[in-house]
């Protein structure tokens, strides 16, 4: 088959997106996001967890997930990482469905609760994440990990049931830290940990985004949405109230606080 600037014929990516007509003077097609959801549906029984639920991550962009208890963010979290089948909508990671095995191997994720097995030393522990990753251990970049979330190297060699529950889950982050990819999806992240242990996790999550990856976390707390992301995501009830810059939550309520503009979010239907 012979290819001419006048008339040719592209496949879109592996979305499986039908041929179209394309020619030299037409503008490329723009990047795909990191990550597109499009009316994700999710019932338990008769509980509904997702109801329709629609957002964008572009690439390079650092996106809060906020909600109440049971508003639906593991699930959806879940969902992305088709841990749970919905029964209905659409999920792409960087334009491949997410169905697709090869759809996540751009992605790194930490779990809401997150618990190494108690016998793994941290090295052991990191070792097996990095391995399962296709990557290889390195000293030098575990403990330059370990330093930008103020762990003491000794953790590598202490068993995982001898860690405190911060130190546990700020070991699971840089764990996952030193899978480098281009999304990073993160279920409350900063769960358990003391202030000083917030600001550390904070300045890797702001490195993340000063390289040009994309950040995808659920958090309670507003004020870590507003610090670190451009785009703040309300999930209330299994659907998406607001999705938009966290400045703009407030300027359509009228609130000078994010706090009381959340609420009135998710109170006012």
């Amino acid at each position: 088959m012979s290819y001419t600037p006048e008339k040719t014929t592209i496949l879109l990516d592996a979305s499986g997106a039908p041929r179209f007509p394309y020619s030299a003077g037409m503008a490329a097609p723009p990047p795909a996001p990191a990550l597109r959801v499009e009316q994700l549906a999710k019932r338990y029984g008769g509980c509904r967890a997702l109801e329709g639920a629609d957002l964008v991550v572009r690439a390079g962009e650092t996106a809060a997930l906020v909600g109440a208890n049971g508003a639906g963010k593991t699930t959806l979290l879940k969902c992305i990482l088709d841990l749970v089948l919905p029964d209905a909508g659409r999920i792409e990671i960087f334009g491949v469905p997410n169905r697709q095995p090869i759809s996540r191997a751009r992605i790194a994720y930490l779990p809401e609760r997150f618990s190494p097995p108690h016998y793994l030393k941290g090295r052991e522990f990191i070792e097996m994440t990095l391995t399962l990753a296709g990557s290889r251990y390195d000293q030098q970049n575990a403990e330059r990990r370990l330093a930008e979330l103020e762990l003491d190297p000794a953790v590598l060699e202490r068993p995982a049931r001898q860690l405190s529950k911060g130190t546990t889950q700020k070991l699971g982050l840089a764990a996952t830290l030193l899978v480098e990819r281009d999304l990073y999806i993160l279920d409350e992240p900063m769960s358990g940990l003391d202030p000083a242990s917030r600001i550390a996790v904070k300045s890797a999550l702001a490195r993340l985004q000063r390289e040009g990856r994309a950040v995808f976390f659920a958090s309670h707390v507003l004020a870590d949405a507003e610090e670190l992301c451009s785009s703040l995501i309300v999930l209330d009830q299994g659907a998406v109230r607001f999705h938009a810059a966290t400045a703009a939550l407030r300027e359509r309520y009228g609130e000078p606080s994010l706090e009381r503009a959340y609420l009135r979010c998710i109170t006012q239907k």
